[in-house]
């Protein structure tokens, strides 16, 4: 088995299993990296050499690590079928809370968006917490509108996932909808992420909003602002379509405790 084999036995093991195009590609990358590094026929790789090879790229952030171990565990383990485990510690990330837009804030972003086609993807993104990826990609079939539904199908790990229409978006989806894609651009297909990040990067200029904000803050915050609201984590996670309620989490933090009414044991005294 010689490395092209191996690239393309990942490529056909990490779609049999359902992974993203996205990681698939990075495994195969950093595999392809790891086995140039060790010239080595891919059947008598070592563990040093994963640990030396690790060691060498030790320069790099915590998270490339990750995936660069994880890719070469994904080869080992998987698509070679070797037994033993790679006993290697992952490299610690910081973990940072996400940013996120008061109530406040994302009416201002909203008021300065003038083009209404503009509007209604930022307003469906927020109120659904609607990744980036699954805006664009929304097709006119996955929209329940007079059931205040929708469907995002094959999202991010292939998953399917339900999400809510608010009932302000209501009427200009129903003026937007037609056949195929919900947002197209000039030449019929959908759009590009890198679209709808101009058009929230113009409107925080326009509203004077200092925060790092992406299309992915509208997701943090429609989030944090249903945690506000009283809604319990499981409700969320659905919502957001997360596998583990650990990841949700995350939006309790961000919450303000006024408002998801936390008391001071103090005060009980």
């Amino acid at each position: 088995m010689d490395s092209a084999d191996v690239l393309e036995k990942i490529k056909k093991e990490g779609f049999r299993r359902k992974l993203s195009s996205r990681t698939v590609k990075a495994y195969c990358y950093h595999v392809k990296r790891f086995l140039e590094w060790s010239g080595k026929d891919p059947k008598s790789i070592s563990k040093k050499d994963v640990r030396e090879y690790m060691e060498s790229i030790s320069d790099k952030t915590g998270n490339t690590l990750n995936v660069v171990l994880n890719s070469i565990r994904f080869m080992i383990e998987e698509v070679m079928n070797r037994s033993w485990k790679l006993n290697i510690k992952y490299s610690k990330t910081p973990k940072k809370l996400p940013v996120v837009l008061t109530k406040e804030e994302i009416r201002g972003l909203l008021d300065a968006i003038e083009n209404p086609k503009h509007k209604l993807m930022v307003l469906l993104m927020y109120s659904a917490g609607l990744r980036v990826s699954e805006l664009v990609n929304l097709r006119a079939e996955h929209l329940d509108i007079d059931n205040n539904i929708g469907w995002v199908r094959n999202g991010k790990g292939g998953k399917d996932r339900m999400f809510i229409i608010a009932d302000k978006v209501k009427e200009g989806l129903g003026k937007t909808v037609g056949e195929g894609w919900v947002f197209k651009s000039w030449n019929g297909s959908h759009l590009t992420a890198h679209t709808i990040y101009n058009i929230i990067k113009d409107a925080c200029r326009k509203a004077k909003i200092k925060k790092d904000v992406s299309p992915h803050t509208l997701r943090h915050s429609f989030a944090t602002h249903l945690i506000e609201n009283g809604y319990d984590v499981c409700s969320v996670q659905s919502l957001l379509g997360h596998g583990s309620s650990q990841t949700t989490m995350v939006y309790v933090h961000t919450a303000k405790p006024t408002m998801i009414k936390v008391k001071s044991p103090l005060d009980e005294i």
